[in-house]
């Protein structure tokens, strides 16, 4: 065989999750700045607003409507690929995936209120369904990280004969990480969601300005002239995208102190070290920073990281890709906060945005920054838990189906979500054109 199943399987649920997190991510932010421009039309009654109010929200019910049937299918694979883990961890993870479900047909429910709500229910109640939808959206989030962080550091059941034999599943939901993971990735989709919105309305606005420039042969459109939709737009997401986005690397921290913590050998994967070492340096694309490491993991320039070599090889992850993407979640990170400062200090100014040539074009690169950091980060929390699904209780390869032939699955799956991705860019794309 070309592939095994175990690897097979692995490769189809890292599709599924990879492909799913993104549309978690919109879910998460993007009802929050279709409410933000309605709350801003209702203050303001600039009508402007109200159009993004509503250009949104059939975004978001498109991306919800894609981001269902994704998710849909990866709580089927968990039982059909992962049949051994669901038996021994279903009583644990029971509880958070009801809720996450109770969270999802609520947030479905009232999407649906805003959506045809406008002119039958009252301002203060269709307020109150879009604030709702972002809130639930954000609460089957966090019921999902919960899961995933007792995977990472499990807890609240006794282990005997690789049985449960006591189960605590509220002490499983409070496990070491799901504090940590939860902030992080609510901040993860906030920071990518907006900037992402306002790197293509800043996109436009470059396009639009250098038109008029070639048109006219003059200086660019000032403030009150040129693009107003876009900069409401681009005002309105960063409203959400740069507070998270300067947030994010104070998680970050925080996370990276939790894996040091209890998943040490995820920490020696992260940053490649192979032996123990006291005053570890930090690797950040090809510089060396020394015992920036011990520091940042233990607040000590002088701790004891333990390498890889502290612990039996068949423990270690894939050091390779979760080094590698580590790299790139840092460096977009960083580059996300240092683009939201400039902007949050040109605002403290009292300038435009708008109107800072440079500042639009960072923004418009880093676009698609907050989601391939997202996927990085989400193969640092997963691959670098392997070879456990459930860390230091269940292997990975012992819970796999024994049925054969999962390469064709995958492989299927695999180009129906290239199909997928394609009809959402099309209607994206088909929104945006509408505005330009």
């Amino acid at each position: 065989m070309l592939i095994s199943n175990l690897m097979a399987a692995r490769a189809q649920m890292a599709l599924s999750l990879g492909f799913h997190i993104i549309f978690a991510e919109i879910g998460i932010a993007m009802p929050l700045l279709m409410v933000l421009a309605e709350w801003r039309w209702r203050r303001t009654g600039d009508a402007i607003y109200l159009q993004l109010a509503r250009r949104w929200a059939k975004g978001t019910a498109i991306l919800f409507a894609v981001g269902a049937v994704s998710g849909t299918v990866l709580s089927f694979e968990l039982g059909l690929l992962w049949p051994s883990f669901m038996q021994l961890a279903g009583p644990v993870i029971g509880i958070p995936f009801a809720l996450e479900g109770f969270a999802f047909f609520t947030e479905a429910i009232f999407l649906g209120v805003y959506l045809y709500g406008w002119d039958r229910v009252s301002s203060r109640a269709h307020m109150l369904a879009g604030l709702i939808v972002a809130v639930s959206g954000a609460a089957s989030a966090l019921f999902v990280v919960i899961v995933n962080a007792w995977m990472n550091t499990p807890a609240g059941v006794t282990v005997d004969g690789g049985r449960f034999i006591a189960i605590d599943p509220l002490a499983a939901m409070r496990n070491p990480s799901t504090f940590q993971q939860v902030v992080h990735m609510l901040l993860a989709a906030y920071a990518s969601t907006g900037l992402a919105v306002a790197g293509i309305h800043a996109a436009v606005l470059l396009q639009q300005r250098g038109a008029h420039v070639l048109r006219r042969g003059a200086e660019p459109l000032g403030p009150r002239t040129s693009g107003a939709f876009h900069r409401h737009a681009m005002t309105v997401a960063l409203t959400i995208g740069i507070p998270a986005a300067l947030l994010q690397p104070i998680s970050g921290d925080g996370s990276a102190r939790a894996v040091a913590r209890w998943q040490p050998v995820k920490l020696a994967a992260m940053e490649s070290l192979v032996e123990t070492q006291r005053g570890a340096p930090l690797h950040l694309v090809g510089l060396e920073i020394p015992r920036a490491l011990s520091l940042l993991a233990f607040r000590d320039p002088d701790a004891e990281v333990r390498g890889l070599s502290a612990f039996q090889r068949d423990e270690w992850p894939p050091v390779a890709p979760v080094h590698v993407a580590f790299q790139v979640m840092v460096i977009l990170g960083t580059l996300m906060a240092l683009v939201c400062t400039w902007a949050a200090l040109t605002l403290l100014r009292g300038r435009e945005i708008a109107d800072r040539r440079g500042l639009l074009g960072a923004l418009a690169l880093l676009t698609p920054a907050g989601f391939i950091a997202t996927e990085a980060g989400w193969v640092v929390t997963e691959v670098g838990r392997q070879p456990w699904i459930i860390g230091g209780i269940m292997r990975t390869a012992d819970a796999v189906t024994p049925m054969p032939g999962l390469a064709v699955p995958m492989i299927v799956f695999t180009l129906i979500y290239v199909g997928l991705a394609a009809v959402v860019a099309i209607s994206i794309a088909w929104l945006v054109r509408e505005t330009t």
